[in-house]
Parts: structure tokens; C-alpha cells; sequence
């Protein structure tokens, strides 16, 4: 008997452990987000490029949409060394920072192309680590701890994305852009220093027959065909592909945007700086919180409501330029819907994750989701350079819309739960 408490104690250990490490993972996760993002948006704009090439940027990041192609190849082919997860997860990690070590030492200025060529291959380093830590967490944490881990990630990604985000430019305007995402090259490699000291998940996988056609119908067909069977998946496909159509478009030109009113680097830095940090952290507790009282569906649909207000707050901002206390007011408010909405929108999306193809089904849903920010907001630049930005954050604002209806539809049709052997979502 006086072995159980020690017992309790050592996994509670355990698990106090793996959360951390989580939040770690998730600021590795987060870091180069923003650096093939606005950070990258907000440079080139400092350099004067044209708002065309600038929305363009938004198509580089084409391997988060993408990253379900090569997804199953970190399931069904093992490194020798540090087992599956992690032997995958350490090289991309030190390849990732050398593509923004790469990237931080380009010029914009001169060679605008090959910044972007390396603003996208820091993408799609990136989106590899994200399916490798997304399978890690789902398969390293039992199901009452899945929420824990998303918010433990969630959090690690919002501070990640603060630095590589605002910490860069606050940098930038003592040290230049350069050394100021140079440093975020170091700040990477804290992703495999915590690779190091994660376990390996004691995951026991079925044989798979020899042979390229029987290992391919494994990890990439039937977990398609499994999903497109079940009722109602082509409303819930369109539901996640529009769901961000208004804040793909909006989020893309809030650098040039910021810049077009008047502020400097140091005011836009403040905006996005511990405020927006607290804000966020508080939407990931509140979305956490939310979901867990009133249901994934409700909480979607109260987020999908707050992201429409968030949109409509940029055109009061153009109306009213040079006033940094509205400035920082509407950044307040966009990080703490972005947050909700994240933790929301991907507590959704793992409900829909049959059992047997998480790992692989998760990868397609969460390529799915960034569709709109990788492919229409790539013509955002043309259209508030055509319309200007305060007619532009007003058609964002209305591009949200249509998510929200079919979002109406699923809660009515499809009501979202866990997924077991069902083929209804």
C-alpha cells in the first residue's frame, strides 16, 4: 500500500514534466511563424517594396497548407537514432534555424526574390516540426490531459510569436533586422534542447504489409477515405477551408497598414508587446475554459462572432490615425480573439481526428484551415492598394461571414463530438 502514493506522485511528476515540455515545444512551434509572416511583411514594407510583392508573401507559407503530403513519411519511416518522433523532430529543428539564420542575413532591399525563397523554406521547416510536435502531443498524453497540452502549446506558441514578432521589431530599430532575426535563429535552438529531454511516445503500431502500394494505402488513403465517408464532411471541409477567410485577409496588410497611418516601428512594437501578450494568454484560458463548460460548438461559434467585431476595429483605426492608445486598444483585442479562436477552432479539429488516423487525419485538417491565409490573402495587397485600407478592412470584415453561416449549419446538422468507430461528425 505505501507503494501507490509514490506511484501517483512519480506520474504526476511525469506529467507536470511532459507539459512543460510542451510549452516549449510550442514556443519552438511558434517562433518562426511571424518570421515568414508579419515580421517579414513589416520588413520588406520598412525597405519600401511594392504592396503587391508584400501580399504575395502570404503564398510562401504554402507548406502549412501542404504539409499532409509528406506527413506520413514522419509515421512510417523510423530514424535510427532517438526513435520516431524525436529522430525526426532534432534535425528538422537544426535545420530550421539555420533557414532563419539564412534568412536573416538576405536582403530585401537588393534580392527581394531570394528573401522570399528563404522565407519559405523557413515555412516549411516549420510546418514539418508542427506535425511532428502535434504527434507527439497526441500521442505523449493521455485524453484528459489533451486540453492541458493544447493550452500549454497555445501559451508557448502566443510568447514565441511575441518575440519573433514585436521583440523583433522593437530590436530592429537599435540593432537593424538583421541581427535582430539573427538572434531568433539562437532562440530556435531551444526547440532541440527540449527535443532532447522529451520521451519517446510508447506507441505500439500495428505490421504494415512490404511493398510501396500497401504502406501507401495505410498512411495516406485510408485515413482520407475514412473521413469523406462520414455525414456532412463536405459542410465541415468548407466550414474550416472559410472559417479564417476574413482574418487571412485582414492580418496580411496590418504591417503596411500601421506604417500608412503614421506609426513608426517603436509604436507598432508597443502595440504588439506584453499587453497583447496577457491579452492572448487570458483568450487561450478563456477558449479552454469555454469549451470544457459550454461545448466546442458554442465556444466556436461566440469566437467566429468576436472575429468579425476584431475586423470591424481597423476601419475606426483609419478614421482616427495617430492615436496609439486606439492602437493599442484594437491590438489588445485582435490577440485575445486570435487566441480564442485558436483554441476553439483546434479543440474542433482534434474532435473530428478518428483514433486509429490522428496523427495523419490532423495534418490534413490543419492544412486545410490556413488555406485562405496561403492563397486568397495573397491578392490582399493588390486589393487595398486598389480599394484603400479602410474600404479593404470593411470587405475582411464581411469575408467572415460566410464561415459563421456554415458554422450555423454544422451546430444545427452536425453537431461536432469525439469520433470513435462513427462515420458522422
Amino acid at each position: 500500500m505505501s507503494t501507490i502514493p509514490a506511484i501517483s506522485s512519480g506520474l504526476a511528476r511525469r506529467e507536470v514534466k511532459n507539459l512543460a515540455i510542451m510549452s516549449l515545444l510550442g514556443f519552438s512551434s511558434g517562433l518562426p511563424w511571424a518570421l515568414s509572416g508579419p515580421t517579414l511583411r513589416l520588413w520588406m514594407a520598412s525597405e519600401h517594396i511594392g504592396l503587391g510583392l508584400i501580399g504575395l508573401t502570404a503564398n510562401i507559407g504554402l507548406a502549412y497548407l501542404l504539409k499532409f503530403i509528406w506527413a506520413p513519411v514522419f509515421d512510417e519511416m523510423r530514424p535510427w537514432f532517438f526513435g520516431r518522433r524525436r529522430g525526426w523532430l532534432i534535425p528538422v529543428q537544426l535545420a530550421l534555424a539555420a533557414a532563419i539564420f539564412a534568412e536573416a542575413w538576405s536582403d530585401p532591399a537588393k534580392h527581394v526574390g531570394l528573401t522570399l525563397a528563404l522565407g519559405a523554406l523557413v515555412a516549411f521547416c516549420s510546418a514539418s516540426q508542427d506535425i511532428i510536435i502535434d504527434a507527439w502531443r497526441i500521442e505523449s498524453f493521455a485524453p484528459r490531459l489533451q486540453g492541458a497540452a493544447l493550452a500549454g502549446e497555445v501559451w508557448g506558441w502566443r510568447v514565441a510569436f511575441l518575440v519573433s514578432n514585436a521583440g523583433v521589431i522593437a530590436l530592429s530599430v537599435r540593432t537593424g533586422w538583421h541581427v535582430a532575426i539573427g538572434l531568433m535563429a539562437v532562440l530556435a535552438l531551444l526547440g532541440p534542447v527540449a527535443t532532447c529531454f522529451a520521451p519517446e511516445p510508447a506507441v505500439t503500431r500495428e505490421s504494415v504489409p512490404a511493398g510501396f502500394r500497401a504502406r501507401f494505402t495505410v498512411a495516406v488513403r485510408e485515413p482520407l477515405t475514412e473521413f469523406l465517408a462520414r455525414r456532412g464532411a463536405a459542410v465541415v471541409i468548407a466550414f474550416i477551408l472559410l472559417f479564417r477567410l476574413g482574418g487571412a485577409l485582414g492580418g496580411t496588410m496590418l504591417g503596411p497598414f500601421y506604417l500608412s497611418l503614421g506609426f513608426n516601428r517603436a509604436a507598432i512594437a508597443v502595440a504588439n508587446g506584453p499587453i497583447s501578450l496577457v491579452c492572448g494568454l487570458a483568450g487561450t484560458a478563456l477558449g479552454a475554459v469555454l469549451v470544457a463548460r459550454i461545448s466546442v460548438a458554442r465556444a466556436l461559434l461566440f469566437t467566429a462572432l468576436l472575429q468579425v467585431l476584431a475586423l470591424c476595429l481597423y476601419p475606426v483605426l483609419g478614421l482616427f490615425p495617430h492615436l496609439p492608445h486606439i492602437l493599442l486598444l484594437i491590438s489588445a483585442v485582435e490577440a485575445f480573439t486570435d487566441a480564442f479562436s485558436d483554441t476553439a477552432f483546434l479543440s474542433y479539429m482534434s474532435l473530428l481526428c478518428h483514433p486509429e488516423h490522428t496523427a495523419t487525419q490532423y495534418a490534413l485538417l490543419s492544412s486545410l484551415a490556413p488555406l485562405a491565409l496561403h492563397t486568397v490573402a495573397g491578392a490582399s495587397g493588390f486589393l487595398a492598394a486598389r480599394i484603400g485600407f479602410v474600404p479593404f478592412f470593411v470587405t475582411a470584415a464581411f469575408a467572415a461571414l460566410p464561415g459563421i453561416l456554415l458554422l450555423l449549419v454544422i451546430l444545427r446538422v452536425y453537431p461536432p463530438r469525439r469520433q470513435r468507430a462513427s462515420h458522422t461528425l
